[in-house]
């Protein structure tokens, strides 16, 4: 066990290191310091807005918006998805929608959103729309991959209701929501900062990075991209975390769970 943990960290240090020598690279390639102005100098950069009180703003107010985007996308995608998954009228219905929402440049969007809103609803309204088709269809499928079993015990001993779908239905489809999850909360913090740059959203890190760039700062702005994926690695893992630590708990006062339980 302790090898492959071994192994995996090492890896993942490697990963970092190769990331390193690629901007090393492209500095070298370039031949431009003020565009890629080198890993100490980027680490230095890092460092020192870890010890700035507006970094921390900065953080908290794109860490809000990331967690309503998820919250709200994460709502509304699984109710398309089980109407989707319920029902074959609904998704034949809705699939020229998903496929118009899919097609749609992320910038188009945004503008169009901009038209249409407040500023301050940008980073929230824009990425949800997003992201809805991406948590449905893994919604969806989940749900049409339960065993037509077990849906016709279920359906002989209750009908259809909330309780049904909470107990029966979301864990049967949790690996599928699971990681739609993972891709949707990276996907996300970019569209969040995307819209927070565009519409100038105070003490973000969208405005941040707009900033940066408009003074040339680019060490900057890789130090925030290096925040984004701290960020982004927090909200992915910490979740994943916190559910082996309940189940292991779990497991722990009752002997008769088995490894397995979702």
């Amino acid at each position: 066990m302790w090898r492959s943990k071994a192994k995996e960290t090492l890896t993942l240090c490697l990963g970092i290191l190769l990331i390193g020598c690629l901007i090393q690279a492209a500095g070298q390639w370039k031949g431009d310091t003020l565009v890629f102005p080198g890993v100490p100098a980027i680490l230095r950069a890092f460092f020192g807005l870890l010890g700035e009180a507006k970094t921390y703003r900065q953080l908290w107010t794109t860490l809000l918006h990331l967690l309503e985007v998820l919250a709200v996308s994460t709502l509304l995608g699984v109710a398309v998805g089980l109407l989707e998954g319920l029902s074959d009228f609904a998704r034949n219905l809705l699939r020229p929608l998903m496929a118009l929402i899919r097609a749609i440049p992320m910038i188009v969007l945004i503008v169009v959103t901009m038209v249409l809103l407040k500023y301050e609803q940008v980073p929230l309204v824009a990425p949800v729309v997003v992201l809805i088709p991406l948590i449905s269809e893994a919604a969806s499928e989940g749900c049409r991959r339960i065993e037509p079993e077990l849906r016709d015990v279920y359906r002989l001993n209750s009908n259809l209701n909330a309780r049904v779908l909470w107990h029966v239905h979301l864990p049967m489809m949790a690996g599928y929501l699971r990681q739609a999850y993972v891709s949707a909360a990276g996907m996300a913090l970019k569209l969040v900062v995307s819209s927070e740059y565009l519409v100038q959203t105070r003490d973000s890190l969208g405005k941040a990075v707009y900033s940066s760039s408009y003074f040339f700062e680019y060490a900057d702005i890789y130090a925030y991209a290096l925040l984004m994926v701290l960020l982004v690695l927090a909200v992915t893992e910490l979740p994943v975390g916190l559910g082996k630590m309940v189940r292991a708990a779990r497991r722990k006062n009752r002997p008769d769970v088995e490894m397995d339980d979702p």
